[in-house]
């Protein structure tokens, strides 16, 4: 009995050292989990938030029909990811229920599609004099008198500012979340809600932190393919004297593209064109094919990652 036990024990012995220096299989390509699985689109305002409005048309029209554009190439390019919009029809969605549900979906990218705006341009002009009727001293000693003074025109023409550019929140005014109390900009009506929540000012620092240097690659590349197709490029700038909630309320690397101005007459005509719209979707859809790329087949902070300036805006539109 001992023996049999012995050469039982042996031969269990040999097996488990056959099986510990046997080869592991290699894992299965279709069981690597790409990094971008979940893209956002965001086309940005909607319904009764019509945004900003040129001589005949509105921000939220543009910014859906490029969205539904970008977001048809990205469901082509990419049958297995999953493309999530914020809305698909004319409809108002608030944009805390925008980062909430990019949130809850576990987006791993969220970009978000606007259209810029300028105020009218002020002129004055100097048309001449006029009498203007003035007294001196007081009482029973008062004293009408007249003089010349300078008479102007007043008057305003549409903002000729052009261009793109794409923002990213301001990794470096993080400090400043905490005296952020909402968003009210001129090519907007959304007003965001106060932010000074102790729980949602230490969670906006630790996305920033960690989301930052992707926001800025994808950003980088939009500027770069907006500049490649011709067109003019402000670049990537941060706001630093109010907050955008869709990108500090994301928990995932996010981006806002402006992809032109409303109240210039040309780029009006041009982003409502089915050839302007068309250039617009392929030119931020070439940025995330080359940002998940990279993302997926290069260490996103190595060398290849381009160091893009960004422009800080520090003061209103």
């Amino acid at each position: 009995m001992k023996k049999s036990l012995a050469v039982l024990f042996l031969a269990s012995l040999t097996i488990a050292g056959i099986t510990a220096f046997r080869p592991m299989p290699e894992a299965s390509p279709l069981a690597q989990t790409p990094k971008v699985r979940t893209i956002i689109v965001d086309p940005g305002h909607g319904g009764k938030a019509a945004g900003a409005n040129g001589k005949y048309s509105y921000e939220k029209d543009i910014c859906l029909d490029v969205a539904l554009k970008l977001g048809k190439r990205l469901e082509e390019a990419y049958p297995d990811a999953k493309i999530l919009y914020t809305r698909t029809t004319d409809v108002y969605t608030d944009n805390r229920w925008r980062a909430d549900f990019a949130n809850k979906n576990g987006g791993d990218l969220f970009v978000s599609i606007h259209v810029n705006a300028m105020p009218p341009t002020k002129h004055t002009k100097f048309i001449g004099y006029k009498s203007e009727t003035y007294y001196v001293k007081k009482g029973g000693k008062r004293v009408k008198k007249t003089r010349k003074v300078p008479k102007y025109n007043v008057y305003y023409t549409p903002n000729t500012r052009s261009g793109t550019e794409t923002y990213i929140w301001a990794a470096d005014r993080a400090d400043e979340k905490g005296e952020f109390v909402g968003e009210q900009v001129y090519d907007s009506l959304e007003y965001v809600p106060n932010i000074n929540h102790p729980e949602f000012k230490a969670k906006s620092l630790l996305w920033t932190k960690k989301y930052f240097d992707k926001s800025l690659l994808l950003a980088s590349f939009v500027e770069e393919e907006f500049t490649n197709a011709g067109r003019s490029s402000n670049g990537v700038k941060q706001r630093t004297w109010e907050g955008i909630w869709v990108l500090q309320a994301t928990a995932m690397p996010s981006i806002l593209v402006e992809t032109g101005f409303i109240t210039n007459e040309d780029e009006e005509n041009y982003l409502n064109s089915e050839k302007g719209q068309n250039e617009v979707a392929d030119n931020v859809f070439n940025a995330i094919k080359r940002y998940k790329q990279q993302l997926e087949n290069k260490n996103v902070l190595g060398k290849n990652t381009p160091k893009a300036k960004i422009n800080s805006v520090v003061s209103r539109k």
